[in-house]
């Protein structure tokens, strides 16, 4: 019976899922001595959580900022500025279509805009772990030890700077997401025993129906762009790209979608070449849905506690937004954690509000990833348009190779279908 226990693994969003009902259940039921059980374990977790944000900023930055610099060719210059303008520009959309749609459907009441109230439960105890540094020096740090690494051709460093990404990484994987629906639990525990948890909850629901709708505008508003880049028919372009939607819808995994993107993108004309580096690169750096998603998410939950912000507040949220979505690891809720750096620090997240964030984020995640996963499809239409003749170098597969660090890619695979023009 343990042998099958351990074998059998439930998927990240359906813990979270089962987190957020139990919490609204029990929290009508338990006496407040037991809810104090799960406010101290939020406690030292949320303290945990703020102590760990400025070593994931530097971990996953860090080298990434290397790779870009070391290897700055054309194609990889290229691919990674349209991800990067990519990510951008559905962040823009998404503040002002949220910023549009959302008032009508949010209110700030007392008992929304006091989510913060749920913390009132007080802990038995607490265990305080001050963060090493804040927010904006990790941020600094490791674009500063990133461009050093890649200038200075720092073997040493950048061979530091990778295992301790493999550690951050770990310890996201191993440590963070696995004590998430707890915390959660904790957090609708609290709320739903204060008397807030519907009311978030019917929030929610709407705003998810919103997000959905605008992946399917980036959608066709990526393809049209390449459509008409290529001068070929953007809607027959998206119909082919289906079955790699479809897949990551059912996977939740960028990376686990590689073969069936890559031919997804050869049917649509993309040569061998340009589809073997675009398709697991853009599986790492493009995540134009997660931005989408963060930014409505961020607008809705600032709405729903009455949190001021104005257009120069999100301008500056997403441009580092998009540079965290580049350095995102490759673990479920991975674009999630390696933007809370910037919730905190630019939008004033707290940790409560942060695991609001990740729940309503992870409920939609295999939304987010087929709209990565198919966009990442015009990207491939697009650069193979300029760059067909375009010789991969070993620069470039050097990318290739450090992408077996943070995502599961299997790279004779790829490099058998980038080898066949």
């Amino acid at each position: 019976m343990k042998s099958i226990l351990k074998k059998i693994k439930i998927p990240l969003l359906p813990r979270i899922i089962i987190a957020i009902v139990l919490g609204i259940t029990f929290g009508q039921l338990l006496p407040l001595g037991a809810v104090r059980i799960f406010a101290t374990f939020n406690s030292i977790f949320s303290n945990l959580l703020t102590f760990l944000i400025p070593l994931i900023i530097v971990g996953l930055v860090t080298p990434a900022i290397a790779d870009i610099g070391k290897s700055a060719g054309r194609l990889l210059l290229a691919t990674v500025l349209i991800a990067y303008g990519d990510s951008v520009l559905s962040g823009f959309f998404s503040y002002f279509t949220s910023t549009a749609i959302f008032p009508s459907l949010i209110a700030p009441t007392d008992s929304v805009a006091t989510i913060g109230e749920a913390a009132s439960v007080e802990p038995y105890f607490t265990i305080n772990i001050p963060a090493m540094i804040d927010v904006m020096s990790a941020l600094i740090f490791a674009f500063l030890t990133g461009l050093g690494i890649a200038y200075l051709g720092a073997k040493t460093l950048k061979q530091a700077a990778n295992e301790f990404e493999k550690i951050i990484a770990k310890t996201i994987s191993s440590v963070i997401i696995p004590m998430l629906p707890l915390y959660i639990f904790g957090i609708f525990l609290m709320m739903s025993h204060s008397g807030q948890a519907y009311q978030i909850l019917k929030t929610f629901i709407s705003i998810i129906g919103i997000i959905f709708a605008m992946h399917v505008v980036l959608l066709i508003v990526q393809y049209v762009i390449a459509g008409m880049i290529t001068r070929r028919n953007p809607f027959k372009l998206l119909w082919k790209m289906l079955p790699a939607y479809f897949t990551a819808l059912g996977t939740s995994s960028s990376a686990a979608t590689i073969p069936v993107t890559l031919n997804s993108c050869k049917n649509n004309g993309v040569t061998g070449g340009i589809a073997g580096f675009v398709v697991p690169l853009c599986a790492t750096i493009h995540l134009s849905g997660s931005a989408m998603k963060i930014t409505a998410c961020a607008v809705a939950l600032m709405l729903m506690q009455g949190m001021p912000f104005d257009v120069g507040m999100f301008t500056g949220f997403i441009l580092m937004l998009g540079i965290m979505m580049v350095a995102a690891p490759g673990v479920p809720g991975g674009a999630i954690m390696a933007a809370l750096g910037v919730l905190q620090s630019i939008l004033g997240f707290n940790a409560d509000q942060q695991a609001l964030m990740i729940a309503l984020y992870i409920t939609m995640d295999s939304f987010g990833t087929a709209c990565n996963v198919t966009g990442d499809g015009a990207i491939a239409l697009i650069i193979d348009k300029f760059f067909k003749r375009q010789t991969i170098t070993p620069q470039d597969e050097e990318i290739l190779e450090g992408l077996s660090d943070t995502q599961d890619v299997n790279l004779n695979n790829i490099k058998r279908n980038y080898n066949q023009q």
